[in-house]
């Protein structure tokens, strides 16, 4: 399995956004952070503040800050947001499948076993876990 760009913008434009609570956050500050380009990180910000994981402000003082508390924030549900519209692999899109195995296959079964896994362990983190009694990473994400 591998995540999109877009879950690990994510998650760690929260991380940053956790590790300096209070701070309102420029976004050049969050791309310099995450080693990511301002472009796409505006995109995952945007649907960041959508689903109000992210509080956004404009202007010239504006920037980002978490919308509720890094305690609220649940990993699993951040990771849905951002990889449930993609099918696992073609079986699971619910279209047409081209597979020739389609009918007979116990793998896709297997596959749905290890993500229910997946997003089950997921679901008991949150972005207070991650940052919390995490030196060497607040070290790594505190902004001036």
């Amino acid at each position: 399995m591998r995540l999109t760009t877009r879950t690990n913008l994510a998650m760690r434009t929260l991380m940053v956004c956790a590790a300096n609570p209070g701070q309102i956050i420029r976004k050049h500050e969050v791309a310099a952070a995450c080693n990511a380009s301002e472009n796409h990180l505006a995109q995952v910000i945007h649907v960041l503040a959508q689903k109000r994981y992210l509080r956004t402000l404009r202007g010239r003082a504006g920037g980002l800050m978490l919308g509720r508390p890094a305690e609220d924030i649940n990993v699993g549900a951040v990771f849905r947001e951002f990889e449930a519209g993609l099918p696992f692999a073609e079986c699971f899109s619910g279209g047409a499948c081209d597979c020739p195995f389609v009918g007979a296959c116990r793998l896709k079964s297997a596959l749905s076993d290890a993500l229910e896994a997946f997003y089950a362990r997921l679901d008991r983190l949150t972005v207070a876990d991650l940052v919390a009694s995490n030196p060497d990473l607040n070290r790594l994400l505190k902004v001036a």
